[in-house]
């Protein structure tokens, strides 16, 4: 699905056992809060690339998580004009695969919390938000793609 007119992409859902999710908040829009995600580069998988935007966006690594599952095919989205007239020419929005992850059971609820470093360039700050919460936090133009991703990556 990725093409000339959608960039490709990953997203990165870190899931405790209790149901909540990872998400963060961005630096250019506070109260923005999202998931850790961005492009595949050339010569990269998108399971390579949801690990290194995982460990870019937030510290984490195989050493905090593991991977779980991902969705087989893309979720696209179209930005909204003004995203895309930052965008290259003719690109419309994002094809996006998603990627399950899950805590590390051996860790406890403060050493993992000690390994989330936000990166501080996209994202702020970090909490455990519910999922269905985090569709309606996300910025609007995102909602559709994150309700159906979640409702076919969660369980």
């Amino acid at each position: 699905m990725a093409g000339a007119a959608f960039r490709a992409g990953v997203v990165a859902v870190v899931r405790r056992e209790d149901g909540l999710v990872l998400t963060l908040e961005r630096v250019d829009t506070p109260g923005a809060w999202q998931f850790p995600q961005g492009g595949v580069d050339v010569d990269e998988s998108p399971t390579e690339a949801a690990w290194r935007e995982l460990g870019e966006e937030t510290g984490l690594d195989e050493r905090s998580v593991r991977l779980v599952s991902s969705l087989h095919d893309w979720i696209t989205y179209e930005w909204p004009d003004e995203i895309r007239s930052r965008q290259k020419p003719g690109r419309l929005g994002q094809a996006q695969r998603w990627f399950l992850f899950g805590v590390d059971p051996g860790l406890d609820e403060r050493t993992f919390a000690d390994r989330i470093r936000p990166d501080g360039r996209e994202f702020s700050s970090w909490r455990w938000m519910d999922p269905a919460r985090l569709v309606d936090e996300v910025v609007e133009w995102r909602r559709t793609a994150y309700g159906r991703a979640l409702a076919r990556l969660l369980p």
